[in-house]
């Protein structure tokens, strides 16, 4: 059974924890500059909204990245960055409708989501629930799709 994340962004206090153990996921270090997944903050609504790659079956980024360092990952589904192929030459972000992937100056390379192999340190931060790992057929995941080739079958007519 596939699982995705699922963000409730009416649960969401704003309180970057999210952030904080992405970026001390990957980094060993406590720095949101460096993590995964961003929460947006829209000042005149109040309201804060994390966002982070979606792992869309498109998948734009590795369909664009001209050296295929963009895998996927056969136990979580997600695309996973290989550091080891990437060049760092940013087609992939450009690719990405959605935003979610970053340059990171400090190695030269690209970062993106990668579900912390399945258990995304995101969700289990998260004091309120607004980020959760759950099956994918509950996030949704399946009604995109279905509304995604219908737009794509009449986008052919």
């Amino acid at each position: 059974m596939q699982k995705s994340l699922h963000i409730d962004p009416g649960k969401c206090t704003g309180c970057l924890q999210c952030e904080m153990a992405c970026s001390y996921e990957n980094t060993g270090l406590f720095n949101p500059a460096t993590s995964r997944i961003k929460v947006f903050d829209f000042h005149h609504e109040g309201r804060k909204v994390p966002y982070t790659c979606t792992q869309c079956a498109e998948a734009w980024c590795l369909n664009a990245c001209p050296v295929e360092a963009i895998k996927i990952d056969a136990g979580t589904g997600a695309k996973v960055v290989v550091d080891a192929i990437c060049v760092g030459c940013k087609v992939c972000t450009i690719a990405c409708p959605f935003g979610t992937i970053n340059y990171n100056h400090g190695s030269g390379k690209v970062q993106k989501c990668d579900l912390c192999g399945g258990d995304p340190a995101c969700a289990s931060a998260c004091p309120t629930s607004a980020i959760t790992y759950i099956d994918a057929d509950w996030t949704g995941l399946e009604r995109m799709r279905q509304w995604a080739q219908k737009t794509d079958s009449a986008a052919r007519v």
